[in-house]
């Protein structure tokens, strides 16, 4: 009897680490040979994992363009909602540094506000999937627990086509939020037209 609770034990206790270890974001994967030029073009936002603060609420497209220096940069576009009751389109533009060539789909984003009530800051920007045709799945983690999981980030699961995704995508796209640890966690949205 005291074999079968040490082997249970040990079972739960090796569930428990795996667990814990496939949620480390320095475990996750990006898209393998991420090409920007592909990759530019318009983008509208289906679903979303917010971080902790003022994020884009809905109507959220970004237009991704590559510079004749090969750097790619963008201009997103989406409701938020300020100071708990003015709701404005807000205008955001981006620039991406790729750290380590070895990995595109891991960049770093420098974003400003294009309006003085907007925030400008950096994260990490992964592109962990896309088949840049019909979707794109996008993390930043900003801050890190001691664990290494993420203790505030955000998530954006874009598309080309503002209705949707078809069936055989979604399937792809819940694997690939399951891999980075937010299955359960995206939110829809809105796609009004209304920015």
């Amino acid at each position: 009897m005291d074999f079968q609770m040490f082997s249970l034990a040990m079972l739960l206790l090796v569930c428990v680490e795996q667990s814990l270890a496939s949620c480390m974001v320095d475990s996750f994967t990006v898209k393998a040979d991420f090409e920007p030029a592909r990759y530019a073009g318009k983008w509208y936002a289906l679903q979303k994992k917010d971080p902790e603060g003022l994020f884009l609420q809905d109507n959220i497209s970004a237009e991704y363009t590559i510079g004749e220096d090969g750097a790619m940069v963008a201009l997103s576009k989406g409701r938020v909602t300020l100071f708990g009751f003015w709701v404005v389109c807000a205008d955001m533009a981006a620039q991406y540094s790729v750290p380590d060539p070895a990995s595109p789909g891991k960049m770093f984003m420098n974003y400003q506000g294009l309006a003085s009530y907007l925030s400008s800051g950096g994260d990490n920007y992964w592109i962990i999937d896309t088949d840049y045709e019909n979707y794109a799945l996008t993390y930043a983690c900003r801050t890190l627990k001691d664990d290494g999981s993420c203790d505030d980030g955000y998530s954006l699961l874009f598309s080309r086509n503002p209705r949707g995704l078809p069936p055989a995508i979604q399937r792809i796209v819940r694997q690939k939020q399951e891999e980075i640890c937010l299955v359960g966690e995206f939110q829809p949205v809105l796609q009004s037209g209304a920015c």
